[in-house]
């Protein structure tokens, strides 16, 4: 292993390097986004048997209790209640673009890394052969034996760039639907949310439009 390493030449240092940074990407947007930091079971839910504004005092003490993606978003839709619900929802929208991009954190390095590492390994490949021909010429030396072990080694830093691009590949491209997954999944809740709590809204103004009309009749009956 060591061998095949140290034959790779400064080519393989970076690429080593390379493959760091991606393992530690790897890890950490693997735990930021676990669905319990998404979207928790618990909130989720309270949310869904949420019936109207008389239920937000524990929606809001479950939200403050375990901060997530969702209580963040929900706290935001809460605090903007008394604003039209066209209002609401284009601040919920801007607050969610930035979640959004939050979780998106780092998937651009995978993404660099993915296209960066075979092309470190190529280039190490090339480096390795110029050095292998330049010593061969000046060596004089034909053996075919000698020429095809040069090449073979010649070719680690190649076989390094494509080990490290292939499981970030894999791991860019999953992490990428699971954050598309999520985000629609975030929407629909709140979609239903902002939906119940305005309609409930809207039914009370205008059973409290109705009692009004009622008493402002039956005064003037009284008056005339």
């Amino acid at each position: 292993m060591w061998e095949f390493l140290l034959a790779g030449g400064p080519f393989m240092l970076l690429l080593l390097l390379t493959s760091l940074v991606s393992v530690t990407f790897i890890i950490e947007r693997g735990l930021a986004l676990r669905r319990q930091k998404v979207v928790p079971a618990e909130l989720e839910t309270l949310l869904a048997e949420c019936r109207g504004r008389e239920d937000l005092p524990l929606v809001q003490s479950t939200c403050e209790k375990g901060p997530s993606t969702l209580s963040r978003l929900v706290s935001t839709a809460m605090s903007h209640l008394a604003w039209p619900k066209n209002d609401n929802a284009n601040a919920l929208q801007t607050r969610a673009r930035q979640e959004i991009v939050s979780l998106e954190r780092g998937l651009v390095v995978l993404e660099v890394v993915v296209g960066i590492a075979p092309l470190l390994g190529l280039l190490g490949t090339i480096h390795g052969l110029m050095t292998l021909f330049g010593d061969l010429g000046a060596a004089g030396v034909s053996d075919n034996a000698v020429l095809a072990r040069g090449i073979a080694i010649a070719l680690n830093t190649t076989m390094m760039g494509l080990l490290i691009a292939i499981p970030s590949l894999v791991a860019w491209s999953y992490f990428t639907k699971k954050v598309e997954t999520l985000a629609v999944e975030l929407e629909n809740l709140l979609d239903d949310l902002l939906r119940r709590l305005y309609r409930q809204a809207g039914t009370d103004g205008r059973r409290r439009s109705t009692r009004g009309g009622h008493d402002s009749r039956h005064d003037a009956e009284e008056a005339g």
